[in-house]
């Protein structure tokens, strides 16, 4: 998936001007898979502090090596289907971006009630950046519990999922960062002074554990919303065909044939049944009467769930560890 995100952006950013953040575990093999990228373009995090220290990071050292660029930031973990689509609505964002003090993000317009992912809600037509439409962001909502999402997915395109693809100018951001999370913002700007020579590694792995461990949307979206006199954040609609794989609902909507089918993994056997995924490789399965399951079977577990709850896997591992169950995660 890092490569086909590189692979998607070919046309429109040269390897050159690519950059990743990654952790120091992973930068050896990001190296491997993005041999065009330069050594120097891969900024290994020493610990995780999330993504608002990640892309303010990155922001620094595109300060410093390109004065106030235009940045792209795009997780590695996206599907897109339509990568044309996709990459007309990038320029869009980034002539947009090119603004001072403008914040664009792309919004995927929603097919389930996910309550994993965050909102952004619009408001009215704003702009037009290539002849796309933008619209102006009245909120960002994180994560809300089921029957708020619910809602939001029957408000008629009111309400987008935010997939975490942001454009603004390097100068923009750092502002944005220094004014809602100016500590975070004074430890950068400490580890920005050492860019370039021997003592870098050392105030990096010093500094960056002190970092706030907050998203870029909690961070700097969220308040910027809020602010007095806010008019500035900008969404893109992008129907693309977009997932990012982080759930077994996203799973199964990205293998279905067609709404309300079965998937399995191995063979099975459906009556009265109908928009289940089975993860159960090894067994047959006979399904009788059951909707939207889904059933993953592992050598020493079974998860079943409904695919409105999928993510609420996340809570079972919290519990998992909380009661030192390390052999099931």
């Amino acid at each position: 998936m890092l490569r086909a995100t590189a692979d998607r952006l070919a046309p429109l950013i040269l390897p050159r001007n690519l950059w990743v953040v990654t952790n120091v575990d992973q930068a050896a093999a990001v190296a491997r898979e993005l041999r065009g990228v330069r050594a120097s373009h891969i900024l290994a995090e020493p610990v995780g502090r999330n993504t608002a220290a990640a892309i303010g990071l990155a922001a620094m050292h595109l300060a410093r090596e390109h004065g106030d660029a235009l940045m792209a930031v795009l997780p590695s973990d996206s599907y897109v289907a339509n990568a044309p689509l996709y990459r007309k609505l990038v320029r869009a964002a980034v002539e947009l971006a090119r603004t001072p003090g403008n914040l664009v993000v792309l919004g995927i317009p929603p097919t389930r009630p996910e309550t994993g992912f965050g909102y952004i809600e619009r408001r009215a037509a704003a702009a037009r950046p290539l002849g796309i439409p933008a619209y102006a962001v009245r909120r960002f909502t994180e994560k809300p519990p089921l029957a708020t999402a619910r809602k939001y997915v029957e408000s008629g395109g009111k309400y987008l999922w935010n997939a975490g693809m942001f454009f603004w100018r390097a100068s923009t951001f750092l502002e944005n960062l220094a004014r809602f999370l100016p500590a975070t913002h004074e430890g950068l700007c400490e580890i920005a002074k050492t860019f370039g020579t021997p003592r870098y590694s050392s105030t990096l792995k010093r500094i960056y554990a002190r970092l706030s461990n907050i998203s870029i949307d909690y961070a700097v979206m969220e308040p910027a919303t809020r602010a007095a006199g806010s008019s500035n954040v900008f969404v893109i609609p992008a129907r693309i065909g977009w997932s990012d794989i982080g759930s077994w609902a996203a799973v199964y909507e990205f293998l279905a044939a067609k709404p309300a089918a079965n998937v399995s993994a191995g063979p099975a056997f459906t009556l009265d049944a109908h928009g289940n995924y089975f993860w159960v490789p090894k067994k047959f399965v006979a399904a009788i009467g059951v909707k939207n399951l889904v059933v993953v079977e592992t050598d020493d577990a079974m998860l079943i769930c409904s695919q409105e709850r999928s993510q609420d896997v996340g809570k079972i591992v919290k519990w998992l560890d909380d009661q030192k169950r390390r052999a099931l995660l």
